[in-house]
């Protein structure tokens, strides 16, 4: 398995909603199929297996729309995404989905692509979209692959006479990440590079040029490259190497990210904080009264806002308006609007819920607020890399609940807690919502999601103020993730993003009607 980084896979994408992985990936998964294909494309077929995710929610979760814009090469931000579907038929590319058994599918969001380019080139393909927007391609040609599109890919199909010039001319200029993997079926090797920088377009002439070459793929990164190798690979480590250099969560984090993108730590909170702007931006969108329509919800964060204000709530506070600002992110997600998945697009308000109130309200600094974010991503790191972030493996409480255990370790480190504590804020939030499921209603990120995402928030401040009063977590971070994924393997297909069991099923949820 490849490293996490935070920017690549935790914190981000920047995208449009509503769902990371049915959006955000299946845009990815269409940018890295147009690259492969390495021509126009003419026409692209996308099919589902039924029993998985993807055929029930492909249309309600803007699936239809990612892969669009993907193949057309357009940025996931653009404001002509809801509008892709039409582009494409305007500009002649024919876009068909199919619901159809797919002998290879092993992952609720796999699918099978076959496009045809204007020059009459053929790609055939099998991709998933594995959570939070992250993607791996299993197969190209037929060939067995490993493309997540966080490095620069060549891969070449050559007859075995020709293996070793190829393979020098992959290698030759040190960019390789390690060695060319290989394949080999009969007279056939397929070598896949996958590279630092791009390959030469020398280096591509003289493999075309090659007698025994048969086929180039080469796709650029849509994610940062990795440059580096991972500080640590679980939370127990993480901790401990906070606290043997005394430095914060964020700090270890912010050095962890560094190190594995090979970037200044400078550079890397910059763009932290880039993120952060697209929190704000969303939080303060989300709670002002011209939104774009939803699909089933009417906007009312702003009500619940100006309550909170006036005193015409329950308890109101700190609580309260975190997770009024988190349900107005989620108004903008909903409305397919600009939103950082953190680490989900699901679960996209509670982490900016959480840190915008403790940013305007404690007057962090902006490094503090990176920082804060950070810590929060280590928490991710380790759910990333020892669970999932997608619910249709795993149900919401690795999404949902993971963004409220990341941004109780973020509360923690924004009141200058230890690693320790904020590690064990994490996990006694992952504690509380274990075997929380995903039964979106009619297939749509917005019920029960956006009062999930509210609920969240509130409850990242009372798990760290738990743990900052004296509460002894007696389950570490590692045990209980790994406790949280084991769970969720065992939870049946109908609550796990299907729309097939729950709040889904209840009739006045089947019998809600759509307001766009």
């Amino acid at each position: 398995m490849k490293p996490i980084s935070i920017l690549n896979d935790v914190l981000g994408p920047v995208m449009r909603g509503p769902s990371s992985s049915h959006t955000a990936g299946s845009f990815h998964i269409g940018a890295l199929a147009r690259a492969l294909l390495g021509n126009e494309p003419a026409s692209a077929t996308f099919a589902f297996d039924p029993g998985g995710s993807l055929a029930k929610v492909y249309k309600q979760q803007g699936s239809d729309l990612g892969f669009a814009a993907g193949v057309m090469g357009w940025p996931i931000t653009d404001e002509r995404f809801p509008q892709a579907l039409d582009r494409a038929a305007q500009l002649g590319i024919e876009i068909e989905f199919a619901v159809e058994r797919l002998p290879h599918s092993d992952h609720p969001n796999a699918v099978e692509i076959r496009m045809l380019s204007r020059n009459g080139r053929r790609l055939r393909a099998v991709a998933q979209s594995i959570g939070g927007g992250a993607v791996v391609f299993t197969q190209v040609a037929g060939w067995a692959v490993h493309l997540t599109g966080d490095a620069h890919e060549v891969l070449v199909e050559t007859e075995k006479r020709a293996e070793q010039t190829v393979r020098q001319l992959l290698t030759r200029d040190g960019e390789s990440i390690g060695q060319p993997a290989r394949q080999a079926s009969g007279d056939r090797v397929l070598l896949h590079a996958q590279r630092r920088t791009a390959t030469g377009n020398d280096v591509l002439a003289e493999l075309e040029g090659l007698p025994g070459v048969r086929e180039i793929w080469a796709a650029t990164p849509i994610f940062l490259v990795q440059r580096g190798a991972p500080l640590f690979s679980c939370a127990a480590e993480m901790v401990a190497l906070a606290e043997e250099r005394k430095c914060s969560l964020g700090q270890i984090a912010l050095t962890y990210e560094a190190a594995l993108l090979g970037l200044a730590e400078d550079d890397v909170l910059d763009k932290v904080l880039r993120r952060f702007d697209v929190m704000r931006a969303a939080v303060h969108r989300g709670l002002e009264d011209d939104l774009p329509p939803m699909q089933l919800l009417w906007p009312s964060a702003r009500r619940v806002y100006q309550a909170e204000a006036e005193g015409r709530t329950a308890v109101g506070g700190i609580h309260t308006r975190a997770a009024t600002r988190a349900m107005a992110v989620m108004h903008v997600n909903g409305g397919m609007g600009v939103v950082c998945a953190a680490p989900t697009a699901g679960s996209a308000g509670v982490i900016p819920g959480v840190v915008v109130t403790l940013a305007e309200e404690k007057g962090l600094s902006r490094k503090q607020i990176a920082l804060t974010l950070l810590a929060a991503s280590a928490v991710g790191l380790t759910v990333a890399t020892r669970a999932t972030f997608a619910a249709e493996v795993a149900g919401c409480q690795v999404e949902i609940s993971a963004a409220g255990a990341m941004a109780a370790a973020g509360v923690v480190e924004a009141v200058g807690g230890s690693p320790r504590q904020a590690s064990d804020a994490a996990a006694i939030s992952f504690q509380n919502t274990m075997g929380l499921i995903c039964d979106l209603v009619q297939g749509i990120v917005e019920i029960p999601c956006h009062t999930r995402n509210a609920a969240a928030a509130s409850g990242a401040f009372l798990c760290a103020d738990l743990i900052l009063g004296g509460y002894i977590n007696p389950i570490p971070l590692d045990e209980t993730i790994d406790a949280v994924y084991r769970v969720g393997q065992m939870l049946p297909r109908e609550l796990k993003c299907t729309a097939l069991g729950g709040l889904s099923l209840a009739p006045s949820a089947l019998a809600m009607p759509r307001l766009r």
